[in-house]
């Protein structure tokens, strides 16, 4: 995944869920989902590293006590 960039599209395949779902996250308040960048109004990248430390901050280890 290093030094990669996703689309919104390209990101929501390889997490398997749907454009909306990154759209309804950046839109939240506060935004939720991993950190995006946004060149413009219509041109949001994701950084492959900055959703790989999203997804490993999001990470749930059964047996253990929250």
């Amino acid at each position: 995944m290093a030094n990669a960039w996703y689309s919104t599209s390209d990101l929501a395949a390889c997490l398997h869920v749907d454009a909306s779902t990154l759209r309804r996250w950046r839109t939240a308040r506060p935004p939720q989902g991993p950190p995006f960048v946004s060149f413009s109004e219509r041109v949001l990248m994701y950084s492959a590293l900055d959703v790989e430390e999203w997804l490993h901050s999001h990470r749930t280890v059964p047996g253990r006590e929250a």
